[in-house]
């Protein structure tokens, strides 16, 4: 009897260490939870901030990093955008500043916004900004601010800007400031007179909005440098000697205005910067006082030559994986109100005139196929157009004009009147592309 229970003793016991192995086995092949599960990278999903800085009046001969120009300021903040980001080369902006603005705020161009020119420089009311856009979209909860000069309102009324959904303005109203260090300065409606350097004041603005948020942010800096009047900055903020030519004060203001970016951009903190996206464009060509060859006479702001629309544009930091490059697809102004808009999570990437380039951060695919640009000068239309080669400039009451980009970058052999193929098929192809955009052109 005492050997039937051994036995079953032995049989209990080897049952029990083959469970005891089993076990082991399973929880040997269930993942260690801390170590295999992948944690999705928070950076990659946060909503990125935007920082949108407009310069006024630059165009590619006063910027580094284009070959257009002989003298150039010294901007060591604006060219590390290009260094650590894309550098646009066929960006178009309007002529002159406000219908710039106009097309960046509403997406739309100027012959359905109205602003033409900066003689009716006021949006209807009935316009959605970009602003209001993304209140109304985005899944996202952004601040957003305007800093610095605004020129899209009736009489400069300085409630404009809180009206078309800015949730916080301090800059000025009026389209050119009679004294950088005597100006109006509005804050959410409210005016005063500054007595502090404007391209400081503009930065410094900025910085403290910036350095106040604890959500993501859209904030739009508007400079009013290297607009006229002509004068030497700040000696701490230039470089420049002062022989006292204009171009030597419009090179110092441009190399103040960047001083005034490297304080923001240096007052964001590592986390802060590495989610802030960044954009920086001219609003129009530069004036003809300080314009540079191989620009030539009024070929340069004012006019829809490419020395009057053909603007510089960086784009750096949050999302950009392009370092270094240049990017030859065609842009528009308008296109920075659905690009914000991609960015900021409101589910479009097209919006009326507006086409995102935020694929254009990571590869060279681009929606766009023609450029536009349009101005109303003494109640005369005109309008430029083109499809990466081919420019199309046309003026009621006027001859047009055509250009191949490719092999006469500055527009000096005009091929209206050529009989090769190529070149009539392009104008005619240019032509019906304008109708589309335009109704009311025959």
């Amino acid at each position: 009897m005492k050997y039937t229970y051994f036995f079953l003793f032995l049989f209990f016991f080897a049952n029990c260490q083959t469970i005891q192995e089993e076990e082991a086995d399973i929880e040997e092949a269930v993942p260690d939870e801390e170590e295999d599960i992948v944690v999705p990278d928070e950076g990659d999903a946060t909503a990125p901030n935007i920082l949108l800085i407009i310069a006024d009046d630059m165009g590619l001969d006063a910027t580094p990093g284009y070959e257009e120009g002989i003298v150039k300021p010294n901007m060591p903040n604006v060219e590390s955008l290009a260094t650590q980001g894309i550098t646009f080369d066929n960006v178009w902006s309007y002529p002159v500043c406000s219908p710039t603005r106009a097309a960046i705020l509403t997406g739309k161009y100027g012959n359905k916004t109205g602003i033409l020119n900066v003689d009716r420089a006021y949006l209807s009311s009935s316009e959605t900004s970009v602003h209001q856009y993304i209140d109304e979209h985005s899944e996202e909860e952004y601040a957003t601010a305007v800093i610095g000069k605004w020129h899209l309102s009736r009489n400069n009324q300085p409630t404009a800007p809180n009206d078309f959904g800015v949730h916080h303005y301090v800059g000025f109203s009026q389209g050119a400031l009679t004294d950088y260090y005597n100006w109006n300065m509005v804050v959410n409606g409210v005016e005063s007179t500054s007595t502090e350097y404007n391209t400081s004041k503009i930065g410094e603005m900025a910085v403290d909005w910036i350095g106040q948020q604890d959500q993501p942010w859209f904030c739009w800096v508007a400079y009013s440098a290297p607009h006229t009047p002509f004068h030497y900055p700040p000696s701490e903020m230039h470089h420049q000697v002062e022989d006292g030519s204009d171009l030597s004060k419009y090179m110092a203001m441009i190399e103040a205005m960047d001083y005034s970016i490297g304080q923001i951009l240096s007052s964001l903190d590592d986390t802060t910067r590495e989610n802030t996206l960044i954009i920086f464009v001219g609003d129009n060509g530069t004036t003809k006082e300080v314009l540079q060859s191989p620009y030539r006479g009024r070929r340069g702001k004012g006019s829809l030559y490419q020395g009057g629309i053909n603007v510089p544009m960086f784009v750096a930091g949050k999302g950009v994986s392009r370092i270094g490059e240049r990017e030859a697809a065609q842009v528009s102004v308008t296109d920075i109100f659905a690009t914000v808009a991609d960015l900021t999570n409101t589910g479009t990437s097209s919006y009326e005139d507006s086409e995102s380039f935020k694929s254009l951060f990571n590869s060279t695919t681009s929606s766009r196929t023609y450029n536009f640009a349009e101005t109303l000068n003494n109640d005369v239309y005109s309008y430029a157009i083109s499809n990466g080669k081919y420019k199309l400039i046309g003026s009621e009451g006027s001859d047009d004009q055509l250009y191949n980009l490719i092999d006469d970058p500055y527009e000096t052999n005009d091929l209206i009147q050529s009989n090769q193929t190529t070149d009539i098929e392009a104008r005619q192809l240019l032509k019906e592309q304008v109708k589309r955009i335009n109704h009311d052109i025959n």
